[in-house]
């Protein structure tokens, strides 16, 4: 039926403990906190974490909570749900009792053994930063008791931490409630449970170790502290809960939260009726990334678990995640929160996690943000706001690139933008590997000057609109002759496609995909012929299944596999690394060369079939980073990345 989309996985995956491993699920928050973990409940990654909450909303990231070792004691004996790697074991292996795992409404496992069934629900609430989690004997299960260890990390979650003498152990504990704060530097942890005691001795767990950093090539180990016991008393068909928060919180509280989420998650979806099980995925996963920034705000994550908010991938990322869902006011306030940021024209690359000052080294981001309030208005028809107050800031972006800002990014006597120097990367292409820039692409580059080409227009046009004939006049002249310079200085007759950049004399015949926003993007730079000669050369050399490469294989810098240590990884990100969210422009592409008609719409859903397997590959219920150049194109990257989610749900959208 379509909108009806599930993840449900058996036995046979369930206690496949490689395959069980694989596969990830996350809760958010809106703050930038995160619950995540494995099917397995193995920690795999540092940021695994049962409450990971940012301290500096949406920054400063945090794991207090790492997992809870449970331990269920019934009239049949002791059986362990938990499991965690050391060096050369598996221990306890509670992953072999584990029958069921179910995404939806929230993560939930039931366990079997003999006399009992037991389901374990975790559900994160939105706007604060609190996990809850629940269980539940089924029936047919004898009395039991549950005992559970938390595991404690209290560190940045680029961090791990070790055995420290000056942490307090143990818990202090009240009335239906136990509360930690090892470091009077970081702020408590409260557990509130029902039904239960606090008891036990206080330990640290050593040399847990976790595999997915080892095969980034980073460290790997770490010691968690085990404060205590909590043990609870369970009977058949009664739900007993537990809420770890960094909020004082009680019983009453948790049991609240409870009955909320569970009505929250339950309500219907309001996804449209005709949605596809993959574009219901994503429009429920697209919330996941908004976050507030600040008292007022808005913002968003560009991927879990590592990535903070950034402007390019926010400014792309809005017309799907906001524009096409009908989130309007959301849309404004993350227009308004990088126009606040603003600088020399510039809007920030990224906000840095630890609170410092935004970054200004990205010549796009602002580019996007013009293109995304000429999004805001055609979705919106408010021209009052864009004429009030993104009008200004998109003119102090073309006059800052006209007369030239930070990293030598000024338009040339040709109209045409350039940017950059030797040591630079200022484009998406970004990849830097301690002072080698990976892909050097100094000079005028060809998706950014098709970006200020329409940038420029989309000035002309909402300035006609607001009154201001100068400045549309000023802006349309800027825009008809940098048009004419690009059909001029990017046209590559000999491989019937656009040079990736040219500078100078100098022209990079490189295929890479960043041509194809010139068939993208709304005002037309090429002529028919033009752009289906392009079309047909990305086609051919760049389409996979699950996005497009960032290099042709052709090329002798191609990179298939995205793998190996952080050196590694960065060598291969854009050079040859498939990249799904360039499937949005492709599928634009599509649209405009073939026609905007019922058999190119079949032709543009069927770009997209791949990712309704990978829903239950990785990241569950959302779609990847990155994936690699060669098949079978495994993914990589963060598991949950928002451009990703927003290019695919937005062309869906358009093209259902």
């Amino acid at each position: 039926m379509p909108g009806r989309w599930s993840i449900t996985f058996g036995p046979e995956v369930c206690r496949d403990l490689p395959l069980a491993s694989s596969k990830e699920w996350i809760e958010t928050n809106g703050l930038g906190g995160f619950a995540m973990g494995t099917v397995s409940g193995l920690l795999t990654r540092r940021y695994h974490g049962l409450l990971v909450a940012s301290l500096r909303p949406p920054t400063s990231r945090h794991v207090f909570l790492s997992t809870l070792q449970e331990r269920l004691e019934t009239a049949e004996g002791a059986w362990d749900l938990g499991c965690l790697r050391y060096p050369g074991t598996i221990h306890p292996d509670g992953y072999k009792r584990l029958e069921r795992f179910e995404l939806k409404p929230c993560p939930t496992w039931e366990y079997r053994g003999p006399g009992f069934a037991l389901r374990k629900m975790v559900a994160m609430v939105p706007g604060t930063d609190t996990t809850l989690i629940a269980y539940m004997l089924l029936p047919g299960s004898g009395a039991a008791r549950l005992n559970i260890r938390p595991l404690l990390a209290f560190r940045d979650f680029h961090t791990l931490s070790h055995t420290n003498v000056d942490a307090i152990l143990q818990g202090g504990a009240g009335e239906g409630f136990v509360r930690f704060r090892p470091y009077a530097t970081m702020p408590a942890l409260t557990i509130a449970h029902t039904a239960g005691t606090w008891g036990g001795e206080a330990w640290w767990n050593y040399r847990v170790q976790y595999g997915f950093e080892e095969k980034r090539g980073l460290d790997c180990e770490e010691d968690l502290l085990s404060p205590g016991e909590i043990s609870l008393t369970l009977s058949p068909g009664e739900v007993v809960s537990l809420a770890a928060s960094l909020s004082p919180i009680t019983p009453r509280d948790a049991e609240r939260f409870w009955e909320r989420e569970l009505d929250r998650r339950t309500c219907p979806s309001d996804a449209p009726p005709d949605a596809s099980p993959l574009l219901s995925a994503l429009w429920e996963t697209a919330d996941q990334f908004l976050v507030g920034r600040g008292p007022r705000g808005r913002s968003f994550i560009a991927g879990y678990p590592w990535f903070t908010d950034r402007g390019r991938d926010s400014m792309i990322a809005l017309r799907g995640l906001c524009l096409a869902r009908g989130r309007l006011v959301e849309a404004r306030g993350i227009l308004e929160t990088f126009a606040d940021a603003m600088s020399e024209g510039m809007v920030p690359d990224y906000f840095p996690e630890g609170g410092e000052p935004p970054s200004y080294n990205a010549v796009d981001p602002s580019l996007w943000f013009v293109l995304a309030a000429r999004a805001y208005l055609a979705a919106s028809k408010d021209l009052g706001f864009v004429q009030g107050v993104l009008l200004q800031r998109i003119e102090a972006v073309i006059r800052a690139y006209m007369v030239g800002t930070r990293s030598g990014i000024r338009a040339e006597a040709d109209g045409l933008l350039r940017q950059g120097s030797p040591g630079t990367q200022l484009t998406w292409m970004d990849a830097k590997v301690g002072e080698w820039v990976v892909t050097p692409r100094q000079g005028k580059a060809v998706e950014v000057n098709a970006l200020w080409v329409n940038a420029l227009r989309t000035c002309e046009v909402i300035a006609a609109r607001a009154g201001r004939a100068d400045l549309a006049a000023w802006t349309g002249k800027a825009a008809r002759r940098a048009v004419a310079a690009f059909r001029n200085v990017f046209w590559n007759e000999a491989q019937r496609c656009l040079y990736d950049v040219v500078d100078g004399d100098r022209t990079d015949a490189t295929l890479r995909p960043n041509q194809i926003l010139a068939l993208a993007l709304p005002y037309r730079l090429l002529d028919e012929e033009k752009e289906r000669a392009v079309l047909e050369t990305v086609s051919a050399s760049l389409l996979t299944p699950f996005g497009l490469r960032s290099l042709a294989s052709s090329e002798a810098q191609y990179r298939g596999r995205y793998q190996g240590d952080v050196s590694a990884r960065d060598s291969a990100y854009h050079q040859g690394t498939v990249w799904p969210w360039w499937l949005g422009a492709y599928g634009d592409a599509l649209l405009r060369v073939e026609g905007d008609t019922p058999s190119t719409h079949s032709k543009v859903r069927d770009l997209f079939q791949a990712f309704e397997g990978h829903l239950g590959e990785i990241g569950l219920g959302t779609i990847s980073e990155v994936f690699d150049g060669d098949a079978p194109h495994r993914p990589g990257g963060c598991i949950s990345q928002a451009w990703s989610v927003s290019e695919i749900l937005r062309v869906l959208m358009r093209v259902r």
